[in-house]
Order: C-alpha cells, then structure tokens, then sequence
C-alpha cells in the first residue's frame, strides 16, 4: 500500500489536517503565535491614554510583579503624586511623560495589555503586573501566558530616552527614497525585514503579513532582488495598511477604552486565516512556522503559485510535501 500514489496521497492529506487540529489549540493555549501590539494598536493605545489619563495625577502604584520594573533607579515609586503631562511612542514602546521630566517606558511585548478598571481596583489576577492608580480610575497592566517578557522601565531626563529608541524607520513619515535606502542597507527576506524594528518602526508579524500580500510579494523575497516598480508597490501598500487599520481601529475603539487588542481580526486579508479563501483569489491561505512566529500569505497572488516550506510539516513529509497549488489542491479527498 505504501507504494500506491493515492494512498499516500490520503495519508498525508490526514496527516497535515490531523497536525494542523493538534496544533492549533496547543499552540493557543501555551500564548505561542502571539501578537505583539504594532503600531496600529499602539497608536490608539496612546489615543486613549490621552483621554483617559493626561493632565491627571499618578496617586498611587501597586507593583505586583517586580519582574516587570527593569530599573532600579529612579524609583518607580517617585512617580506617584506626578501629573501625567504627554505621551509618545518609540518603536512598540509606550513613553509616559510625568512632570519634572520623569519616564515610564512600557514594552508591551507579546502579551502585555492595559486595562482600564474602576478607581482603587487592586492587582490581584495572575496576569496583572502593576496597578496606577489616578483619581477616577485605575490603569491595570497585565501580561498572559507564564513568560513575562512585559517590561516596564523609569527614566529621568529626556536624553536618556534614546536608549530606548531602536532607530527603526517611521513609515507613515518618511519619503519613498528613505524607503528605498534602509531597505538597500541590508539584504534579508522581505518578511524579517518589515519586522525588524532597527529597520523600520512598529511594524510586527501580523501587519507585515497584510501589507506583503497588498503588495502581492512573496515574504520570503530577498530585498537585493526588489525591481524599482516592487519598491513603490510596497512602499504604498505600508502606507495604505497602516493608515487604513489605524483608522478602522479608532473608529471601533470609539471614546472607549481598547480591551480588545489581538492579532486574529476578520476583516484581515491573510493574518491568522491558514486555509480560508484569499479574498482576491480565493486560493486557500498558506502559512510558515518558524519558532513563536507564523507568516501567513497566497501562493496565487504572492508566490506565483508555490507553496513555500513549512518547517513543521515539509520536513517531516520530505517529496510528500506539495510544492505548488496544484499539488496542494490534488491532495484535498
């Protein structure tokens, strides 16, 4: 029977949905695949902090888990009884300005979230970090999953906030030659490129997956090898992506607080959508696993029809691992 070519077919066709049921809760359980807010996300964070916290007095802090403060000096807890004064954004992180040139630097990381609560609200969930405390509310830093990658640092005086400033490239300001040059700078895949932060700032694996399939790139295309008429296409589909989803996302946020931050959203073309119909071709969405990261995209609109290697499974099926559409499409029962 091993030799028969429609058994084998079957076979593997049971094998990669059985792998693929297994993984999927298993995977969401353990907090892997993740999403780490990107800027987007960060930018109504900030709308919101804005609305909610600025020109307001830090009454108290309640540190619940002293692996999220990074510094030792100043004292987070010389922060209490300052005013709020602005907010700004380095890269992913988060910068609280409080008076007197005072700090707090927040890095959401993978699972970091804020939550707006009812004044005197103490941290008492596992998942919650720390706990400021204002007037009329009180701000709730939380972190699920049992890595705490979360991280909260005290700064004093402005200068000493470039330390926390990757340097990456902000693209809804920067001119299609900016562009060009930081992408000449380095040759990597098109997808560990967008979501370097040295290179360009805040974006992640989720909206980097967005803008290469608007492009109709392959996330697997070195950057050495991008045409003139590649480069504008990508440039303008970072543009289009993050302006059109910080927006969507204003618009559902409201003048409410955001408590519903995630990576997985309907309305998304390729993240978080394996084997569902692109909704420019329809062809099943493909993906790539490689450690806590996942690179979703078409291989009719961006791979010219190939299936690119998913280290969990194509090296387990070797010749048995369907290369195009067509393979892939054979094998379905």
């Amino acid at each position: 029977r091993g030799s028969d070519p429609f058994f084998r077919s079957r076979a593997q066709c049971r094998l990669i949905r059985g792998l693929a049921r297994l993984a999927k809760p298993t995977f969401a359980r353990l907090g892997v695949l993740s999403f780490m807010p990107e800027l987007p996300d960060i930018t109504v964070y900030l709308l919101a902090l804005e609305r909610f916290i600025q020109d307001k007095r830090l009454e108290k802090i309640d540190l619940k888990s002293p692996f999220v403060l990074r510094t030792f000096e100043p004292d987070l807890f010389s922060a209490e009884g300052r005013k709020v004064v602005g907010f700004q954004r380095l890269g992913k992180r988060i910068v609280w300005e409080l008076e007197d040139d005072l700090f707090l630097v927040i890095h959401l990381m993978i699972a970091g979230r804020f939550h707006w609560k009812k004044p005197g609200t103490k941290p008492r969930s596992k998942t919650d970090l720390v706990a400021f405390h204002f007037p009329h509310g009180t701000l709730m830093l939380t972190e699920a999953g049992t890595k705490k990658r979360a991280a909260l640092f005290v700064v004093a005086g402005r200068e000493n906030l470039a330390a926390h400033q990757t340097g990456g490239l902000e693209m809804l300001q920067c001119s299609l030659q900016e562009f060009r040059d930081i992408l000449a700078s380095e040759n990597h895949s098109l997808k560990r490129a967008l979501t370097d932060p040295r290179l360009f700032s805040g974006i992640g694996n989720a909206y980097s997956d967005e803008i290469l399939h608007a492009a109709k790139l392959s996330p697997v295309k070195w950057t050495s090898r991008l045409t003139d008429a590649e480069i504008q296409r990508l440039f303008d589909a970072i543009q289009t992506i993050l302006r059109s989803w910080t927006e969507r996302l204003i618009n559902e946020t409201g003048d409410g607080f955001p408590e519903k931050v995630t990576a997985f959203r309907k309305q998304m073309a390729v993240h978080g959508r394996y084997q569902q119909p692109c909704p420019q071709c329809g062809t099943a969405i493909q993906r790539i696993r490689f450690a806590e990261n996942e690179t979703n995209y078409c291989p009719r609109c961006q791979t010219g029809g190939k299936v690119l290697a998913d280290r969990s499974l194509s090296r387990l099926l070797k010749n048995d691992w369907p290369r195009t559409i067509e393979e892939l499409e054979e094998n379905q029962p």
